[in-house]
C-alpha cells in the first residue's frame, strides 16, 4: 500500500493535503495513482491515517477513514548517532540504512581526520538531501516517526553538549575498551548515544575528551570497520539487545 508523509499542521479531521510538488509528482507521475486509491499517512508525530485520494491535481488531497495515534514501542528505546563525514556519498547510504534501523536522530560530525569539507552553502543543499533521504527511507520501512537529521556539528561541540543521554559510547581502536556485551550486562538505558568516527579513527586527544564528558570506549570487535559498517553494526547490536 502507498505509504506518504504529510506534516500535521496539514491533516484535520478528516481531509490530508499534501502540497509539496516533488512529493505530488512522484505520487501522480511515477506511481501513477488513481482516485480511490487507498494510503497510508504519517505525520511527525507518529500518527498514522488510513485513507483514500480523494483529488490528484496540483496537490493531493486524501479522505481520513481511521486515525491512529504514536505506538509505544517508538517511545522505548531512543538512539543518536553522531557520525563522522564519510567519503562520496558514503553518508548518504548511513542515514538511509540508520533511518531503517529506527535511529531517532543523526548527527554528521567533523572530527580531526575528516577528510570530507563543506562550504557553508553547500551544508544547506546537502542538509536538505540528507532529510529527504532519511524521509524517503522512512516511508520505505514503513516506521512512523521521522528521523532528525541535525547540522553537521563539530565533536568538541557536540561533547559540551550530551548531558542529557543515560548512556554515551564511543567505538574506538585505541586504549582500553569495554566490548557492547559488557557494557549492556547491567545496564537498560533508553536513551544512548553513539560516537562513529572517520577513516583512521578518532584521535587519541577526541577520544580523552570524550571520555572526560562520560563517553565509554568500546570495541566493536577484531576487526577494523569502515565507517559505514561501523555505525549500522553499532545501532544493530543494540537495537538486538534492549
Amino acid at each position: 500500500m502507498l505509504r506518504i508523509f504529510c506534516p500535521a499542521k496539514n491533516i484535520s479531521a478528516d481531509t490530508i493535503t499534501i502540497d509539496d510538488r516533488d512529493q505530488v509528482h512522484h505520487i501522480r507521475d511515477v506511481l501513477r495513482v488513481n482516485i480511490k486509491d487507498k494510503a497510508t499517512v504519517f505525520d511527525e508525530r507518529g500518527n498514522e491515517y488510513d485513507c483514500a485520494i480523494e483529488e490528484i491535481s496540483g496537490k493531493l488531497v486524501l479522505s481520513v477513514k481511521k486515525m491512529r495515534a504514536q505506538s509505544r514501542k517508538y517511545q522505548t528505546l531512543r538512539i543518536t548517532v553522531a557520525c563522522a563525514l564519510a567519503k562520496k556519498y558514503k553518508i548518504d547510504e548511513i542515514i538511509d540504512s540508520l533511518t531503517q534501523l529506527g535511529v531517532e536522530k543523526i548527527i554528521p560530525l567533523e572530527t580531526e581526520r575528516v577528510i570530507v569539507k563543506f562550504h557553508k552553502d553547500k551544508e544547506i543543499s546537502r542538509l536538505a538531501r540528507w532529510k529527504k533521504i532519511a524521509l524517503n527511507a522512512a516511508q520505505q520501512c514503513q516506521r512512523n516517526t521521522l528521523v532528525v537529521v541535525e547540522p553537521i556539528t563539530n565533536i568538541k561541540k557536540l561533547l559540551g553538549e550530551i548531558q542529557d543521554y543515560d548512556l554515551k559510547l564511543i567505538p574506538t581502536l585505541i586504549g582500553k575498551r569495554k566490548t557492547l556485551k559488557e557494557v549492556f550486562v547491567h545496564t537498560r538505558p533508553r536513551n544512548i548515544l553513539i560516537l562513529i568516527g572517520p577513516e583512521g579513527d578518532f584521535t587519541p586527544s577526541e577520544v580523552n575528551l570524550a571520555k572526560k564528558c562520560g563517553c565509554i570506549p568500546v570495541s566493536l570487535g577484531d576487526l577494523v570497520l569502515r565507517v559505514d559498517t561501523a555505525a549500522i553494526a553499532a545501532v544493530s547490536y543494540i537495537r538486538l539487545s534492549l
